[in-house]
């Protein structure tokens, strides 16, 4: 990777002095251990044991800070997820523990993948991981590609969502999730985060 950075780098007429003497190095360090380090973990594996609840309704976890990166351009986006599901009825149901849904959306997060895309596998990975009735993610994202490229607009935040399951069909548990959302946004004493 290291080697493939100079390349690029000296293809860009920079010469690998002063500053860039080490950035071959450190861009694949960076790379290899964050930004792409999703390729190497299991989702599934990630949400670690699961717990009994027998009586959970909708569980939500709002706000989680993420950041991934656009095939398109290999440029990063950086926001927020939200992230819901419904467990199963009865004495079967599992939750899993709210920092495993994180490290979930990490490992999903840390490669090359459309915010879309992002959303729809946080989603099936979470209903599959919990063997739940359905699931939901929300993510509001700031996309490199349209604030730093030609078209700059630096406040546009793209929002995806996908669902999956019951929470496909039951607009109160969709409706649940949307207002925790909200009140997640305006934080603890009702005030915009």
């Amino acid at each position: 990777m290291a080697a493939a950075v100079r390349a690029f780098l000296r293809a860009a007429g920079l010469e690998l002095r002063g500053e860039l003497a080490h950035t071959p190095e450190r861009v694949a360090l960076a790379w290899s251990e964050d930004f792409l380090d999703g390729y190497r973990r299991d989702a599934a594996a990630t949400l670690g044991p699961l717990h009994a609840a027998p009586r959970a309704g909708l569980v939500c976890v709002t706000g989680l800070d993420f950041h991934s990166t656009c095939p398109h351009h290999l440029l990063p986006y950086r926001g927020l997820a939200h992230v819901a599901y419904l467990p199963a009825e009865g004495p079967q149901a599992r939750v899993a523990g709210f920092s495993r849904l994180a490290a979930l959306v990490d490992a999903l997060a840390h490669r090359l993948i459309l915010q879309e895309t992002l959303a729809e596998e946080i989603a099936v990975a979470v209903q599959r991981g919990v063997a739940g009735r359905g699931a939901g993610c929300i993510l509001e994202a700031e996309q490199n590609c349209l604030s730093c490229r030609a078209e700059t607009k630096s406040r546009a935040r793209a929002v995806t969502s996908a669902f999956t399951g019951a929470m496909v069909t039951d607009r109160e548990s969709r409706r649940g999730f949307r207002a925790a959302v909200e009140a997640g946004v305006r934080g603890p004493r009702g005030g915009r985060r």
